[in-house]
């Protein structure tokens, strides 16, 4: 299997909230949706570097929004999921779901 093929966790973590947000999926609306659904803060370096290895892996394509007052004029970076992302989803799910398959584990380590 060619290196790669795969998603990480956390790769898969910020591609899968980038579908839940649809056209909501800007940085800090990624952050705060990765916090609410795990319980745990992501670092913003981490997303953000995430989200460019995504970029560049065609999984995702991002678009600048227009600048908005309550951002000082900046504007937001905007990502949303491309086919071969929903592709990647399935292929990780599927999978993960095949090695989980007749597992049974001890909760105390032990399988």
């Amino acid at each position: 299997m060619p290196r790669g093929e795969y998603l990480g966790e956390f790769e898969q973590m910020v591609l899968l909230t980038v579908a839940r947000l649809g056209s909501d999926a800007y940085g800090m609306a990624i952050l705060d949706e990765l916090a609410e659904a795990t319980g745990t803060e992501a670092a913003v370096a981490s997303v953000y570097a995430a989200l460019d290895r995504l970029e560049r892996r065609h999984l995702v394509k991002s678009k600048i929004g227009d600048p908005t007052p309550e951002r000082g004029g900046r504007a937001k970076r905007f990502f949303s999921l491309l086919p071969n992302g929903v592709t990647a989803l399935h292929r990780s799910r599927n999978a993960l779901a095949a090695l989980w398959d007749g597992l049974e584990l001890d909760p105390d380590g032990g399988a």
